[in-house]
């Protein structure tokens, strides 16, 4: 793979980030491409976008601890980071506000009799509040709940799902929401927004968070972590950077 077919895509990501994030929406946007596949040996190289910051490259969880404060006890398998069933979910030892996040996961063949969340479940937890569920929903009409959603807020615009076992990934612009004062005086004066690519499909297109999703944690003026969800499943993760944009 050449340098250029791994910089362009990411790059047009990038610069569509950046002007949702500084609220230039209006201007020309340059065209959704789908990130180049990657093989088993490249998986683990980073954007060379200025400012990256390597959350995981297959090496280690220096960036990770216990979603309880404690160790990670996920395991490290073929250079990606796997679910230890049980153990606890993970979050990033550093707050992140706007970002761009990459996250590569790929999802375990469920069971033939699973059903429902039952089908190699986890989510990417956007400061703790915001979910984007991972599922295994390949070849359904997805749903609230479904793989790429806003978990119970808003379904994927379309269905870009790859088979179970097969690596996926989630291109996600955040930006936080605005607030005024500061302790219990804070007073939200603008929604989160969130854009997310998933397979190179653009299925969220600056949708506007009225308030955290799911389970996640009570909104407020102060940055949090990305957190991977421990949800009994085997789901695995790779080649995880993120490029804050505040």
């Amino acid at each position: 793979m050449s340098q250029i077919q791994r910089v362009v895509p990411k790059l047009m990501i990038t610069l569509m980030a950046v002007t949702q994030i500084h609220g230039c929406a209006n201007r020309p946007q340059p065209e959704v491409q789908s990130p180049p596949p990657q093989t088993a040996s490249s998986s683990n190289e980073l954007s060379p976008i200025r400012g990256t910051i390597a959350l995981f490259d297959g090496t280690g969880f220096s960036h990770w601890i216990g979603a309880d404060g404690g160790p990670v006890e996920w395991e490290i398998v073929d250079g990606a980071m796997q679910v230890a069933p049980g153990t606890g979910s993970i979050i990033t030892t550093e707050p992140f506000r706007d970002f761009l996040l990459h996250v590569e996961f790929n999802i375990p063949q469920s069971p033939p009799d699973a059903r429902g969340q039952g089908r190699g479940n986890s989510g990417v937890y956007i400061q703790r509040r915001y979910e984007v569920q991972i599922l295994d929903s390949f070849g359904l009409e997805a749903g609230p709940g479904d793989c790429a959603a806003l978990y119970r807020f808003k379904a994927p615009d379309e269905n870009a799902c790859r088979k179970p076992g097969e690596w996926q990934t989630y291109d996600i612009t955040f930006r936080s929401p605005r607030w005024e004062g500061q302790g219990e005086n804070a007073r939200k004066i603008e929604n989160a927004r969130i854009t997310v690519i998933h397979n190179g499909v653009l299925i969220h297109d600056e949708v506007e968070l009225q308030n955290k999703t799911g389970a996640g944690r009570t909104e407020g003026p102060e940055p949090g972590p990305i957190l991977l969800q421990d949800h009994g499943h085997k789901v695995r993760f790779r080649n995880i950077w993120i490029v804050p944009l505040d």
